[in-house]
């Protein structure tokens, strides 16, 4: 696959040390990304990188402890099924930071995500649902545009939650999106095959990094 580099944008979903292994919501196998993801941030595959940051305050909605619920429940927030975490990225938190080992400094931009307490988060273009029903924009969209972006290739935590929605929303946006695979980690492996169906119907392209050329 030929990367049309100056047209085309690395999106970094959410590589934090809260996401990795031991981390307060960590993903198995997810620090094995780390090398080969830095070795694509490194290469002139991309002339654009963003990155997103979980960027919660404490007591945030989404948190099991707001509601005094298990981690890994759900209940129903503004009309729709609320997955309920470990307290996790807690702004300025060690948790939160930017993974250590990835080159930071070629990232052009970053998008915090989830700092509306009463809002959860996972897309880079989008929140989720607020009380009104609305999914507010991140405005990533119209900066990747105002560059002349029509291509995304996203990478990143978690495969099943803030990459996916993160690609749903980059098709709906207008932009050719790709998954680099196995550049990604899910939360739950048993989902998949679903997940890539899913996105694949909704016009997202699954790829590996070997697809990866200039």
């Amino acid at each position: 696959m030929s990367i049309q580099n100056e047209r085309s944008v690395l999106l970094v979903v959410d590589v934090q040390p809260d996401f990795l292994p031991g981390g307060a919501l960590g993903v198995r196998g997810a620090d094995q990304i780390i090398a080969p993801l830095a070795d694509v941030m490194r290469s002139e595959l991309f002339a654009h990188r963003v990155a997103t940051q979980d960027w919660h305050p404490p007591d945030h909605i989404s948190f099991a402890s707001h509601h005094g619920k298990e981690p890994m429940s759900r209940i129903e927030l503004y009309g729709h099924v609320q997955e309920l975490w470990p307290d996790h990225c807690v702004q300025n938190s060690p948790g939160a930071e930017l993974a250590k080992g990835l080159p930071w400094e070629r990232v052009s931009a970053i998008v915090r995500k989830g700092e509306d307490p009463l809002v959860d988060s996972y897309s880079a273009f989008r929140n989720n649902w607020d009380s009104q029903g609305q999914r507010p924009a991140t405005g990533l969209a119209g900066y990747l545009r105002d560059r002349g972006i029509g291509d995304v290739y996203i990478a990143g935590l978690t495969r099943d939650f803030c990459a996916r929605w993160s690609a749903r929303d980059a098709v709906a946006a207008g932009f050719n999106t790709y998954v680099i695979w196995d550049l990604t980690r899910p939360v739950d492996p048993c989902d998949d095959t679903a997940v890539q169906q899913e996105l694949e119907n909704c016009g997202v392209r699954i790829i590996g990094q070997a697809d990866l050329t200039a």
